[in-house]
């Protein structure tokens, strides 16, 4: 199956290959029509993908009374919510879950592979994998046949943004190039839709790069208008090639490139250096804490969507055989109690005190995922068994996981569903990703799921799941 973006060269491509769809009205006219069934509560989403499976049991899902072998050494701690309770090495964090609504019955119904980019697929988009994930695993590349992901329809329903991408994702395009995750992309929509994809490092975390704002120091100002006009004249020329899918589409990056680089206003909403410091100390140091105050600021900016793919630490491959992330198939605890938990603990619960202390969070839906939980019995044969309770990983484990909402409506300081007494399957309302997809969809008011495809056949975006109105 073809890549969903064509090939061309980078100097010719005027660095635009990571832009998305914003300014352009390109829709066609059904797309907005859920915009006047009602006024939505959210205007903007906030996910948080917590790359590589976060351990549901060692989290939000926690299971005090099995057995030492499935529970591990944390231990639960009581919240701000009656009823709530998280993971002793989430302190900040406890003290904002009423907030929180946590759904703990989350699953794939044996749908999924057990693999990454099928979970990427599962959760990003509400549609379970096909057979070709089945078939490939983790070669599976991203199809431009693939349904769109969640952040590409909520962009392609509202209204364009006047000078923001209407999706924005940071601080990076997760898996690429070599392992490019499936789900992230607006795929059979037309790559109008992509989101923005924001670069952002571990060493200048206060630096974030939109492909098209950034100019090497040999490009002027003048050279860039000579150089669009040189693109109109080819643009000219290939006129007969319009009707190729692919010329179009790389016709839409080039007009975005401009756009971007003559927006000073853009540049702005990137810039954290105009946050004050005192807020960025309440954040935390580091890409991801970073990565979390500039989707505030975006919202804030009136971006109606932003997803934060949890960036990994190099050092940690080695320690956890996780690839940086949160695929902990060894020293789990370690990892979580010293690294992963604190690093995502203060600067998320910062994130949900400034959207309430700005009035913000009733009307900013935010969402922590991954593409699956972590296997409850302790000890990954692919990390060398069980190796202690201190120092065992655990494996994947696609069958149970849990997802944190908060604000846009939800109603906070409860749980939906439950898992079993070992946290290995759903017990109370069993749910899939397609009902949280729903879910973020009925909080943004999105209504109508009709669509048309990169050909201009119609067709309908969602069919299974519901939204969780019980939420709200």
């Amino acid at each position: 199956m073809p890549s969903p973006h064509p090939s061309f060269d980078r100097r010719t491509f005027l660095a635009a290959g990571g832009l998305g769809y914003f300014g352009l009205n390109l829709a066609h006219p059904a797309a907005y029509a859920s915009e006047s069934a009602r006024r939505p509560t959210a205007k903007s989403t906030i996910m948080i993908w917590l790359s590589g499976g976060a351990s549901h049991i060692d989290t939000w899902d926690m299971k005090p009374d099995a057995l030492a072998e499935y529970r591990g050494p944390f231990r639960p701690r009581a919240t701000s919510a009656p009823g709530i309770s998280l993971c002793e090495h989430l302190p900040h964090l406890s003290r904002q879950a009423h907030h929180l609504a946590v759904v703990r019955s989350v699953g794939d119904q044996g749908r999924g592979t057990g693999d990454h980019h099928a979970g990427y697929y599962y959760n990003l988009t509400g549609h379970a994998p096909d057979r070709s994930f089945h078939q490939l695993l983790n070669a599976r590349t991203p199809y431009a046949s693939d349904w769109p992901s969640i952040a590409a329809v909520v962009g392609m329903k509202r209204t364009p943004h006047p000078y923001l991408p209407n999706a924005v994702t940071l601080p990076h395009k997760e898996g690429a190039p070599e392992h490019t995750r499936p789900g992230q992309f607006s795929a059979r929509l037309g790559i109008a839709y992509d989101p923005v994809f924001v670069e952002g490092t571990r060493e200048r975390h206060l630096e974030f790069t939109v492909p098209a704002l950034s100019l090497r120091g040999d490009v002027s100002a003048e050279q860039i208008v000579a150089r669009r006009d040189l693109l109109r004249s080819l643009d000219e020329a290939r006129r007969n090639a319009e009707r190729d899918l692919a010329i179009r589409d790389y016709s839409i990056h080039q007009r975005r490139a401009f756009s971007l680089l003559g927006s000073s206003r853009t540049q702005e909403a990137f810039d954290l250096r105009r946050e004050p410091e005192t807020v960025r100390l309440r954040y935390g140091p580091g890409i991801n804490a970073m990565s979390m105050l500039l989707a505030r600021r975006l919202v804030e900016a009136g971006v109606p969507y932003v997803t934060v793919f949890w960036k990994g630490d190099r050092e940690l491959d080695t320690l956890c055989k996780s690839g940086g992330g949160w695929d902990t198939h060894g020293n789990n605890f370690h990892c979580l109690r010293d690294r992963l938990l604190p690093e995502f603990d203060r600067p998320f619960a910062a994130l949900l005190d400034d959207l309430h202390q700005r009035g913000l969070l009733n009307q900013t839906l935010v969402a922590v995922t991954s593409e699956m939980g972590r296997r409850p019995r302790i000890g990954d044969p692919r990390s060398g068994g069980a190796g202690g309770a201190g120092g065992a990983g655990r494996d994947h484990w696609t069958a149970a996981q849990s997802v944190l909402l908060a604000g846009g409506g939800i109603r906070g300081g409860q749980v939906f569903g439950s898992t079993d007494r070992r946290a290995e399957f759903p017990n109370d309302n069993p749910v899939g990703p397609e009902h949280i997809a729903r879910t973020i969809f009925h909080a943004m008011g999105i209504d109508d799921l009709h669509a048309v495809d990169r050909e201009g056949r119609p067709f309908r975006l969602m069919e299974d799941g519901r939204p969780l109105t019980e939420l709200f």
